[in-house]
């Protein structure tokens, strides 16, 4: 079957005008996902690519977990340890501005979890390869914050980790 060629040539000119020249533009999503990535790397202090992000979800509160993916990668370890050092330690203050620079937008239950600081922990874990802030609470009202907060990290990091709360494996962290 021909095409004719006024239609090849009708089609090849409407790409021509077009703002992206015929090429495709990643969707928002893709385009957000890079941003995070970008700006975590540069907030965060250590490389997206060299390490990897949970987010538990558990009866008492939840936890932010980062490690190196190769156990013999000791500047990303440390480097991760510093960032969750200084997390637990904004948090503990009220203080998420990271997770706004980060994400580009205030994730949800922040506003909670600044009103109900003085009900929540946030205590820095030492891991083998990395880290991590595990945040308890007894307050209901904190508890949904936190998860939501967490789901939304879930989400917007794109890690694949369930969203559903877990009992807590033991781990080897040392404070």
């Amino acid at each position: 079957m021909r095409i004719p060629f006024a239609v090849v040539f009708a089609v090849e000119l409407a790409l021509a005008a077009s703002p992206s020249g015929g090429q495709t533009t990643p969707a928002p999503s893709d385009e957000h996902r890079h941003g995070v990535v970008a700006r975590g790397d540069h907030v965060m202090g250590f490389d997206h690519a060299r390490t990897t992000h949970h987010f538990r979800l558990y009866g008492d509160g939840g936890a932010i977990e980062v490690a190196a993916n190769d156990a013999a990668d000791a500047a990303s370890a440390r480097q991760i340890r510093t960032h969750l050092r200084h997390i637990a330690r904004m948090f503990s203050e009220g203080d998420f501005e990271a997770p706004m620079l980060i994400h580009d937008r205030i994730p949800p239950g922040v506003d909670v979890l600044k009103r109900k600081r003085g009900s929540i922990r946030y205590v820095f874990e030492r891991l083998p390869s990395g880290g991590r802030v595990r945040i308890r609470t007894a307050d209901p009202q904190a508890l949904a914050a936190i998860h939501e907060f967490l789901r939304f990290q879930i989400s917007d990091h794109r890690t694949g980790d369930s969203g559903a709360v877990e009992a807590e494996k033991r781990s080897r962290a040392r404070p």
